[in-house]
């Protein structure tokens, strides 16, 4: 049986970003682009961005926050009613 992951996780609408990069406290390590297992994180030269739609794919683990050694990565859980709510697993 083949689950898909957007299938375990619903989503209510989230307002804002809850995940935010600071360019200059970046040292292009590529932690956050090992860590993330939804693959959000993307390295174009020499800048890492967050891919655009990252709320609509986030599982909101807080991983690339946490190896962010840095501190470039700050990441918040979204508002209390919205992200993703865990129903399998």
């Amino acid at each position: 049986m083949n689950i898909d992951h957007k299938s375990l996780i619903p989503r209510t609408p989230c307002t804002g970003n809850y995940i935010t990069l600071d360019n200059k406290k970046c040292t292009l390590c590529g932690r956050c682009l090992i860590i993330c297992v939804m693959n959000l994180w993307k390295k174009r030269g020499k800048t890492v961005y967050l891919v655009g739609d990252y709320a609509s794919q986030c599982i909101e683990c807080g991983a690339c926050y946490q190896v962010c050694e840095s501190g470039a990565i700050d990441f918040r859980y979204p508002p209390g009613g919205t992200g993703i709510v865990c129903e399998r697993g």
